[in-house]
């Protein structure tokens, strides 16, 4: 049990940092423990922790494990979902637990040209949705894969996520004011709204409500806080483009 234990618990450190809600990876974690007969599960989670008591008919095993971050990688969740209702179903034994574990986090990601193409298109639909004309719109394309790159940069370089937005948030606003500066758009309220919209935290503060509705109040409040700091951050990178270039609209 104590190797199968440690390799359940990777199922559901992995959920975690994947983006699922507490209450899936608790239950999660619960029903596994179940399907190989155990006496007993308690689960204790956090954004930043996962703690699991297990008794058997002989022992008891604990395990503590820190969480350092997260992202909202749906596809890899998706899977590791569906091989946990596996385990329960056909009780695998730790190697063949392993080697599923270990195929879908080495799984192929989307590529990262996708990623710039996404940015830009999100970032001019955008642009076009609050107002914004063509040149607006196309402007925005391209400074979204700009602001992809600065996120890429940021996330190879710097540890700190809410500072990682401010950075975002900064550059984009940047790239807008000097595309007016530059003459290439007219107004640059609209460019700035939809590339600033790629960085606010939707899926974190959805995942935060996710948790207070289904009762788990610190993780709720946890990720309510910091989708709100994350939103701050946002709003400073602005606002000190805004001072430092004397940034009326």
């Amino acid at each position: 049990m104590e190797k199968l234990f440690d390799s359940i618990i990777d199922i559901g450190e992995q959920m975690l940092i994947s983006g699922a809600e507490v209450h899936r990876v608790e239950d999660s974690l619960k029903r596994i423990f179940s399907a190989y007969g155990t006496k007993r599960t308690d689960v204790f989670i956090i954004t930043s922790s996962i703690v699991v008591t297990v008794h058997t008919n002989d022992k008891i095993y604990t395990q503590t494990r820190r969480i350092t971050e997260t992202s909202a990688d749906y596809e890899k969740l998706h899977k590791l979902n569906e091989l946990s209702r596996n385990i329960c179903k056909n009780r695998y034994s730790e190697n063949e637990i392993r080697k599923k574990l270990a195929s879908i986090s080495s799984s192929k990601k989307y590529p990262l040209w996708l990623e710039f193409i996404c940015y830009a298109i999100i970032a001019g639909a955008f642009t076009l949705f609050f107002g914004g004309g063509a040149t607006e719109a196309a402007a925005s394309l391209i400074i979204g894969a700009l602001v992809r790159f600065v996120i890429l940069l940021c996330d190879k370089t710097l540890k700190n996520k809410v500072f990682s937005k401010f950075i975002s948030a900064f550059a984009a606003t940047s790239f807008a004011f000097l595309a007016l500066k530059l003459d290439i758009i007219k107004t640059v309220d609209k460019v700035m709204i939809g590339n600033i919209m790629t960085l606010i935290p939707g899926i974190g503060l959805t995942t935060a409500l996710k948790d207070l509705l289904v009762g788990d109040s610190i993780a709720g409040l946890l990720r309510t806080i910091e989708a709100c700091i994350t939103a701050l951050a946002i709003a400073a990178g602005y606002f000190s483009v805004a001072f430092l270039t004397g940034g009326a609209i």
